[in-house]
Formats: structure tokens, C-alpha cells, sequence
């Protein structure tokens, strides 16, 4: 069994923001395998499916972003799950808009909700980084990565979003090694 997270910040008001990639990848994920939301045994919406005879459990913690690590923790204990087979997915400023990057454990690289993670649970488990892009003014970091992605750039994240999708379910299938040599 693996959890695959997404993160996000809840509310309408944030909705198709930078900072909610995570969340439309595991949306996609759910799509694809004809799975939906509901609430979860904790500060989350889980939604349950198979993927290639794999349980697959989708997490989007209903905490704010900075406090994702609290809903990361219960999701696995509830799913008596081990961190080595959860798969974190979240939006990073040091990529490019349209890049993806797979790693089985770091730092949090600035991003809050990493760091509560991180904070919560250690270091040590997978993440896949979608890129937002940097292209802020210094001290507007919070506005840009609250802020819808630009027109030009829909086609890039439309593919990064696909890209990461795959790269979630490959991670179910073949472990984090494995998917990390065919989508790094």
C-alpha cells in the first residue's frame, strides 16, 4: 500500500493557486482511477483505489499548508503505514514552471509546509517537487506563490501536472528508486 499526499491550502480563495499544485496532481490521480474524496479518520479528505492490483490511498490535508505535517502523521498511523511508502507532492520555487523532481528524502528548501512535515515525521521519505517558478519581487514571495499560474505558462504546468501523475503512480508500482531513474 502506498499514500500518495498532495499539498495544498483549502478554500475556494485557493483554488488554481501556485501553492495547490500538490492538489491537482492527486485530483488527477483520483480522476484516473476513477476515485473520490471524502473525509478522512483526521485533519484530511482521503479517497481509496487500486492502481495495477496496488492499493493506493489520496491525501489532501484540510489543515493550512503550514500545518501539513499534523495530517501527514495521523494519515499514517491511521494506514499503519511506514513514511518509506508515502510520497509527498508539493510546489517548489527552485524549479522551473513545468519541471518535476523526485527525491527519496531532503531538506525542506524553505517551503513551510515541508518543514512541519519534516517537523512531524523526520526527513527521511519520498517527495515529488513540481516547479512554480520564482519570478517574484523580493518580499512578495507569499503573494506569488497565492497567485493563479500566468496564461503563458498553462501549458507547461498542464504538462508537469501529467508528468507528476505518472510519476506518483510509477512510485506505487516500482518504489521510489525506480520511478525517480525514469522521471528525473
Amino acid at each position: 500500500m502506498s499514500i500518495i499526499v498532495g499539498l495544498g491550502n483549502v478554500g475556494q480563495e485557493y483554488e488554481g493557486t501556485r501553492h495547490n499544485i500538490g492538489f491537482e496532481v492527486v485530483d488527477l490521480i483520483a480522476q484516473k482511477l476513477s476515485i473520490s474524496f471524502k473525509a478522512g479518520g483526521g485533519p484530511y479528505v482521503v479517497a481509496e483505489g487500486r492502481h495495477k492490483g496496488r492499493k493506493v490511498i489520496l491525501i489532501k490535508p484540510t489543515t493550512y499548508m503550514n500545518r501539513s505535517g499534523t495530517a501527514v502523521k495521523k494519515a499514517l498511523a491511521n494506514y499503519n503505514t511506514n513514511k518509506d511508502d508515502c510520497l509527498v507532492i508539493y510546489d517548489d520555487l527552485n524549479l522551473p514552471v513545468g519541471s518535476t523532481r523526485m527525491k527519496p528524502q531532503g531538506s525542506d528548501g524553505g517551503h513551510n509546509g515541508i518543514a512541519d512535515i519534516n517537523e512531524k515525521i523526520g526527513r527521511e521519505y519520498p517527495r515529488l517537487r513540481v516547479g512554480i517558478g520564482n519570478d517574484f519581487k523580493r518580499g512578495r514571495q507569499v503573494d506569488y506563490v497565492l497567485s493563479p499560474f500566468d496564461l503563458d505558462e498553462m501549458d507547461e504546468v498542464t504538462a508537469s501536472i501529467q508528468k507528476a501523475h505518472e510519476a506518483a503512480l510509477a512510485f506505487v508500482n516500482l518504489g521510489i528508486e525506480r520511478a525517480m531513474n525514469f522521471y528525473n
